[in-house]
């Protein structure tokens, strides 16, 4: 019995000993679990403030580098309205260019075509009024010679011939030519028209035949009948090439081309005077005439469109 009681005192002893270590190391299990928690909730906080300030800052660095690829694109935006705005105006002024020729192409070709259709008018009218004057001619054969029973020429065609002698003498061709003149300078222009297209029918190769020609559309025009005198000064160009009135012709006929409206062809004629026949007085007027025409199409108001 003695020799239990030792260890059973040695186990109470050990047991009373055991459970106050308990109790410490309950407290101290549950202080650990409290500092734990606490270090817990810290290090809860620590990141949400770390996320949030990461966050931040990675919405600045995204915010900023938005900002330069925006300002990048506003550069290059810019850069593109600059060269867009070249591009615009160099396509304006290049298809206006363009424009611009094609008219003026499409311009003196219709008028081309309106001069060539016109003179093609008064060549028909022309041909047209020289059928009808070779309708209207007297037969120019002769009467066969004829003798009496005697064998006498018949004095009837001896008188005749006496006449065609004196009527193909040169005194009186001058004074056909002078009397057809001489109605031009009282202003009978009708009649001068006339004696002149008799002298023409009379004497077709007379030196004065051209002159007769180019007084015909003088009278035309004085009249006024630009169209008219138009055809008969074509007439001379065209018949009568050698003739010193080409170059008088020509301007007259320029002159009437701009007075019937059309100063296109006008002024093409014109010119041509002036390269065809440069040191003649009538270049000298064309040159002026073409001058005039310049300063009244430069005084003329522009429409706006």
């Amino acid at each position: 019995m003695r020799r239990f009681f030792p260890l059973f005192l040695l186990l109470f002893v050990t047991s009373c000993a055991t459970s106050g270590d308990f109790e410490l190391l309950r407290q101290d299990v549950n202080n650990l679990k409290r500092e734990s928690f606490e270090t817990k909730k810290e290090i809860d906080f620590l990141k949400e403030k770390t996320a949030g300030t990461v966050k931040e800052d990675s919405f600045s660095a995204v915010r900023e580098s938005q900002a330069e690829i925006s300002s990048r694109l506003s550069e290059i935006a810019q850069g593109l309205q600059e060269l867009r705005g070249r591009f615009e105006e160099n396509k304006y002024f290049f298809e206006k260019t363009l424009k611009d020729s094609a008219s003026e192409k499409e311009l003196l070709r219709s008028q081309m075509t309106s001069a060539e259709n016109q003179i093609k008018a008064f060549k028909d009218k022309l041909a047209a009024i020289e059928s009808q004057v070779k309708a209207q001619e007297p037969s120019k054969e002769q009467p066969v010679s004829s003798k009496t029973d005697s064998g006498e020429p018949d004095k009837s065609e001896q008188k005749q011939d006496k006449v065609v002698e004196k009527k193909d003498a040169p005194d009186d061709k001058t004074k056909a030519y002078e009397s057809a003149y001489q109605a031009f300078k009282d202003k009978k222009y009708k009649e001068a028209r006339e004696k002149f297209e008799a002298f023409i029918k009379d004497y077709p190769k007379n030196e004065l035949t051209d002159n007769s020609q180019f007084w015909i559309a003088e009278t035309y025009y004085s009249e006024k009948d630009y169209e008219g005198a138009i055809l008969a000064y074509e007439t001379l160009l065209k018949k009568y090439t050698d003739s010193e009135k080409t170059s008088g012709a020509l301007f007259k006929q320029g002159l009437a081309f701009i007075e019937i409206g059309d100063k296109k062809t006008g002024r093409i004629i014109l010119q041509k005077l002036t390269e065809k026949y440069p040191d003649s007085k009538d270049a000298e007027l064309a040159k002026k005439k073409l001058a005039e025409t310049d300063n009244k199409d430069i005084k003329k108001p522009v429409k706006k469109k």
